[in-house]
């Protein structure tokens, strides 16, 4: 039981995020697809449409639980805390761009199905977003 504790100590970060970054992926798609069961279609710019509104959301389930559970950021006072979102968001809107030409070049353009190709394009934007967040947003200062 040491061992794991030990373990846990030592990765607790990056288990905390990979909990919370399933849980953001599991945010997305429950919007995506229920954009997508409310409208009747994903084909063409209605998938993407879909896609950039479940990627919004689940931004913002993201910057709450990075924050508080995750990287327990120490930000307080108002200047503090507007640079932390400010680089949050642009760091999320970069990661949004990514997902987006993915989604787009995968499902649009080559037609391979929209489930494998939002699964890919959210392993490849959960890497990005915590190499942003420990470099960038949430660095230990």
């Amino acid at each position: 039981m040491e061992i794991i504790k030990n373990y846990y100590e030592k990765y607790k970060e990056v288990i905390r995020y990979l909990i919370f970054g399933v849980l953001t992926t599991i945010v997305n798609y429950v919007v995506y697809y229920s954009l997508i069961f409310i409208i009747g279609t994903a084909d063409g710019a209605v998938g993407v449409i879909c896609n950039l509104v479940a990627t919004i959301i689940s931004i913002l389930f993201a910057y709450i639980t990075n924050r508080k559970f995750v990287f327990e950021s120490k930000a307080v006072g108002k200047n503090a805390i507007l640079k932390e979102i400010t680089s949050f968001f642009s760091c999320r809107i970069f990661s949004m761009i990514v997902d987006s030409l993915i989604y787009f070049v995968g499902c649009t353009i080559i037609g391979f199905n929209d489930f494998i190709i939002k699964t890919i394009s959210q392993v490849v934007v959960i890497v990005l977003n915590y190499i942003f967040s420990k470099l960038i947003i949430f660095k230990n200062k």
